[in-house]
């Protein structure tokens, strides 16, 4: 029974396939755990009214360690400081209209007036309720682990497995067909592949981030198809979360978290 597991494993591990999808699917999977034991009650303890706080660690390592055992499936050659600018600058470009709604929403003055379900689904809404390290007031250590797990978890695990599966994966999988998905060369370009793709970005996030979900992954896509460098579109999105994380920190929108 033992060596059967250690051969299916070994096979798991050499599957390309597995190796790009395994890690996201897992940290979907594990992102729907804390809404299943979340307890409203004030007086019950932290980690059953927030247990993001404490589940968040565990789902990071979890992914990390896919990402680790899985490594030698992943093609990331080294790309360019040109492309590293390119990536940074699409980022920056990215999560200006990520945070551009939720500021709108904050200093436009009268959109109290304004019919709050159609501005919704542009963006524009509060975001003030999120994942926040207040919830730790008083102690200081707990909020810098808290905030630390936080940004581990979005700068890297959230950019790598992301961009494994969509970019790395999904992109050139529905131009396969009936060969290997690695058999078409990274950032090749058709229209079906920039809608798929981009469709399955979008509809992953929160309806208020669909616009701004449509308009980042279109323009991941357009890094890929520009640089063929994965590497780039990782490095992009680490970037990115990292430019978020950093607005949010300083804003208290923790909405976007």
């Amino acid at each position: 029974m033992i060596s059967v597991i250690k051969i299916k494993l070994a096979a798991l591990r050499e599957n390309a396939g597995a190796a790009h999808v395994g890690p996201l699917l897992v940290f979907m999977l594990l992102s729907l755990f804390p809404g299943w034991i979340r307890v409203e009650d004030a007086g019950s303890p932290w980690f059953l009214r927030y247990p993001e706080h404490a589940w968040y660690p565990l789902q990071t390592l979890t992914c990390g360690g896919l990402l680790w055992w899985w490594r030698r499936q992943y093609s990331l050659p080294p790309c360019s400081l040109p492309t590293l600018l390119l990536a940074t600058g699409l980022a920056a470009i990215g999560i200006f209209c990520w945070v551009l709604p939720g500021w709108l929403y904050q200093h436009w003055t009268g959109l109290g007036a304004v019919d709050q379900r159609w501005w919704r689904w542009l963006g524009v809404v509060g975001r003030t309720e999120g994942f926040t390290p207040a919830v730790f007031t008083g102690d200081q250590v707990a909020q810098i682990l808290t905030l630390f797990f936080r940004f581990l978890r979005s700068c890297l695990v959230v950019a790598f497995v992301e961009e494994l599966c969509w970019r790395g994966w999904l992109m050139r999988a529905v131009l396969a067909e009936d060969k290997p998905f690695t058999s078409v060369p990274f950032g090749t370009h058709s229209w079906k592949a920039y809608g798929i793709t981009t469709l399955a970005v979008t509809l992953i996030h929160q309806p208020e981030d669909w616009v701004a979900a449509f308009i980042w992954g279109s323009l991941v896509y357009l890094l890929a198809i520009k640089t063929r460098s994965l590497r780039a579109c990782i490095a992009m999105h680490a970037v990115g979360n990292l430019m978020l994380g950093l607005y949010i920190v300083r804003t208290g929108q923790y909405g976007y978290w």
